[in-house]
């Protein structure tokens, strides 16, 4: 099992897949109600999807960059306002934070071997396996 895409609802379209297109993601899909994008390094993708309601922003998505110093001055540079500088967190990630024009909080981070391998990482399976 992979884990295919995640969606994230947005108020304007063009307005999100600018934003997107500024944080570096290549766009692979466009109609008027939906974009796809596929993230620089691996074949991680995810999509935006054209909402009329008012959105609940209850989701955050992380995207890891090794460069994430790199990463930020050149989003910065692009017009993009973090919310939150690179701060080192006690869970041994380095993060900052922004938001999409809709409001979506996006969390830029780096964190190497502890991603995956914390010190404190627990190995738990399905009781029938």
């Amino acid at each position: 099992m992979n884990l295919n895409q995640v969606t994230l609802s947005v108020n304007d379209m063009d307005e999100a897949v600018e934003f997107y297109l500024k944080l570096g993601f290549t766009q692979i899909v466009e109609t008027p109600h939906y974009a796809r994008f596929v993230c620089p390094h691996g074949d991680a993708t995810f999509s935006l999807l054209l909402s009329e309601d008012e959105i609940q922003h209850n989701t955050t998505i992380y995207f890891e960059h090794e460069a994430l110093e790199q990463w930020i001055a050149m989003i910065e540079s692009r017009g993009i306002t973090l919310l939150q500088a690179p701060t080192d967190e006690p869970y041994l990630w380095r993060e900052a934070i922004v938001a999409d024009p809709s409001g979506n909080k996006i969390k830029l981070y780096w964190a190497g071997e502890n991603r995956l391998n914390p010190p404190w990482r627990v190995e738990k399976r399905y009781a029938g396996e």
